[in-house]
């Protein structure tokens, strides 16, 4: 599946938000990358850009391309709701992120990778597939041998500092974890105004 595998810091800098996780980077370089350093100045956005901006930060903090992007607004947009903050639901409840809030994985690359790879199972079964949308009651379980063992033990030590959400359950000697509601807007605490990108696609 194609993903974005471009300099990551750069891409941080240029938005001035860590898209991609906490980021030394980003602290010690608190201004957009190129020949003119911290004496360059950022440009006045319109609000077209800014917007955009917003859409480009949201899509790539979850790693997925333009066209899995729209077709993610698409299935928010048709549900009854706001629309933002549905979507913002359909993206944190994806397999590869719900596998990262557990803290299975350190990031949301990592965890695409261990999903991928076939260290998971959803309700018992394998499943491979990152983009898979989870429900209220399904539970993720990493796949009983030592090396899948190992990868999600290996996360949680990684991890340990970041507190699980109230919306998940992990067993950690069980190496489990269940979806036990959908989250709310503010428990995904999102690095953009989603409000701009509905805003930007209804043009």
């Amino acid at each position: 599946m194609a993903r974005y595998t471009g300099p990551k810091d750069k891409i941080s800098r240029r938005f001035g938000v860590p898209i991609f996780g906490s980021n030394k980077t980003l602290e010690q370089k608190n201004y957009p990358p190129g020949i003119h350093g911290p004496k360059g100045s950022r440009r006045k956005q319109s609000e077209y850009s800014v917007a955009l901006a917003e859409k480009q930060k949201l899509r790539l903090q979850y790693g997925l391309m333009e066209r899995q992007f729209r077709r993610y607004f698409g299935i928010a947009q048709r549900k009854r709701g706001v629309t933002g903050e549905i979507l913002l639901q359909l993206l944190e409840t994806r397999l590869d992120n719900v596998v990262y809030r557990l803290g299975f994985a350190n990031s949301r690359s990592a965890s695409r990778q261990m999903v991928g790879h076939g260290h998971v199972r959803v309700n018992g079964r394998k499943s491979d597939i990152s983009s898979h949308n989870m429900k209220v009651g399904d539970k993720v379980s990493v796949k009983d041998s030592p090396r899948s063992r190992g990868l999600a033990s290996r996360g949680l030590e990684l991890t340990q500092i970041a507190p699980i959400p109230s919306w998940l359950e992990l067993d950690k000697e069980g190496l489990t974890g269940t979806v036990v509601r959908i989250p709310t807007r503010d428990e995904i605490s999102p690095i953009v105004n989603e409000q701009l990108i509905v805003e930007l696609y209804s043009r």
